[in-house]
């Protein structure tokens, strides 16, 4: 369901995007770059064992009207929203993440991404994807090398119908996820939304995990371990010193300005000294 007239103004106020709305690359760019930095990856409702609603107000709610984060569900059902309601013909996907994972796994279909058909070919679009989130649409060619605003990436084909995501970090290229080209569904997304978000040992129901580009940088976090990576390589790494500081990380770094006893439930899970 496309955001309304007015959802999708005070969509684009949330992700400071002042550019022209017409669905062509350019927009698309823009709103990519846009809702990535603005709109930070997290999962503290998960964490905090609180569903997580995907169906277009509530969503609409926490992400733009509470200025909220959230994960791969979240962030690319509010986007495709928004470019539907901007005239762009899109759809959603489903990819199995195999980024730090042995390469005889198999792990489920729980990550969501977009297909957008432009006049110069169709594109991938994933504002989703925490620590390397896209920050601008890649081809979806496999083959070349692309540059974005912050990693070269590339699709690699496994199959007649299978593609691999990989991204260049330091000298050799990694895998992020594999994915085909089938349309998913609302009812896709809910099904593996409720699963990843209530998996009793999932990764998303017991570590906090936070991600926000910025033009020279990204901020991430995990668990108590606050990292800063630079793209001329440098990278810096503290733990976080206990509620207070936490707190503290969240609004200035990852945009999130969390009530002082949620904050305080997040440090009491991640940092159970602080508590």
């Amino acid at each position: 369901m496309p955001l309304t007239a007015e959802q999708l103004d005070a969509y684009c106020t949330r992700i400071a995007y002042s550019g022209p709305r017409r669905s062509d690359l350019a927009t698309l760019s823009g709103i990519v770059a846009a809702h990535a930095r603005a709109i930070p990856f997290e999962n503290l409702d998960v964490l905090l064992r609180r569903p997580v609603r995907l169906d277009r107000d509530p969503l609409f709610d926490k992400l733009v009207r509470r200025r909220r984060g959230g994960y791969c569900f979240e962030h690319n059902t509010l986007l495709l929203q928004a470019l539907a309601a901007l005239g762009f013909d899109a759809e959603g996907l489903g990819a199995r993440v195999v980024w730090l994972r042995n390469d005889d796994e198999m792990p489920p279909r729980t990550h969501m991404l977009l297909r957008v058909a432009l006049p110069e070919g169709p594109y991938l679009a994933d504002v989703g994807f925490g620590g390397l989130t896209l920050t601008s649409p890649l081809r979806l060619e496999a083959g070349p090398e692309q540059q974005t605003p912050h990693e070269l990436h590339r699709l690699v084909r496994l199959d007649e119908r299978e593609l691999m995501l990989e991204a260049r970090l330091g000298e050799g290229w990694t895998r992020l996820y594999r994915f085909t080209l089938e349309r998913q569904f609302p009812i896709d997304y809910e099904v593996a939304n409720w699963f990843t978000s209530t998996e009793p040992h999932g990764l998303f129901t017991n570590n906090l995990l936070m991600a926000r580009p910025e033009p020279d940088c990204r901020y991430a976090m995990m668990n108590g371990e606050f990292t800063v990576r630079w793209r001329d390589g440098r990278r810096e790494q503290r733990r976080i010193a206990g509620a207070d500081d936490l707190g503290d990380i969240l609004d200035r770094h990852f945009l999130v300005d969390l009530p002082k006893e949620d904050v305080a439930a997040v440090a009491a899970a991640i940092l159970p000294a602080a508590a």
